[in-house]
């Protein structure tokens, strides 16, 4: 796995549970959130891996903004329906300052605490209620235009929280490569109802954003 060097730019990512502080059972959704984290390591390839920091907040880093994007998107449909995350993306230079523990400081970082709380802000809005995700772009940086990942974001967040868990779990194998065959088998549906409901509800308009998404630099 790539280690950050000093002031490197990288896709830094902090993430946390929504609706936390609401679980009936914390320890066992801190446990789910955990075993997430530690499979996103192995599928996500990230170039410093996600961790949990504190309480239900963890933070990782990617060496660009698509792969962070895409990780985002995997790591909400792992754990929902049963509980959602909320992201910032921060692109920028990173500083190590120590490796045990691992401490970590930068614009990259402060991009990405902006973006969390960005997030977080715009969905207590009653017209971005579904907002999960939010990208900034360090001061100075040069990186993918902030304006055109966030448009894009807010339409996948829409989506994505529109969806029911049926639909959600379509969505999951159809970002891995999944047939519908196979998912309808999975459903014990026919292969037409999976076709009408990835249609409906533009399940395969949110692959194809996915794969655009995943080749921004």
């Amino acid at each position: 796995m790539t280690e950050v060097k000093q002031h490197t730019s990288v896709a830094a990512v902090i993430g946390d549970l929504v609706g936390s502080r609401a679980a009936t059972d914390r320890s066992a959704l801190h446990a789910r959130l955990s075993e997430v984290l530690a499979e996103g390591n192995d599928v996500l390839g990230p170039v410093v891996p996600l961790r949990i920091t504190a309480g239900d907040e963890f933070q990782g880093c990617f060496a660009e903004v698509g792969a962070a994007l895409r990780a985002t998107l995997w790591l909400r449909l792992a754990l929902l329906p049963d509980a959602d995350l909320r992201h910032g993306v921060g692109w920028g230079p990173v500083t190590v300052l120590a490796d045990e523990p691992r401490v970590e400081d930068g614009p990259g970082w402060w991009a990405a605490r902006a973006a969390i709380v960005k997030a977080e802000d715009d969905a207590a809005r009653s017209t971005l209620r579904s907002r999960r995700t939010a990208y900034e772009r360090a001061e100075d940086a040069d990186g993918p235009d902030t304006a055109a990942v966030n448009a894009a974001l807010i339409c996948r967040d829409q989506m994505v929280g529109s969806l029911s868990d049926r639909s959600l779990r379509l969505l999951r194998g159809l970002l891995e490569g999944r047939p519908q065959a196979a998912l309808a088998g999975d459903e014990d549906v026919s292969a037409s109802a999976v076709s009408q409901r990835v249609r409906k509800d533009g399940l395969g308009a949110i692959v194809a954003a996915e794969e655009m998404l995943g080749r921004v630099g």
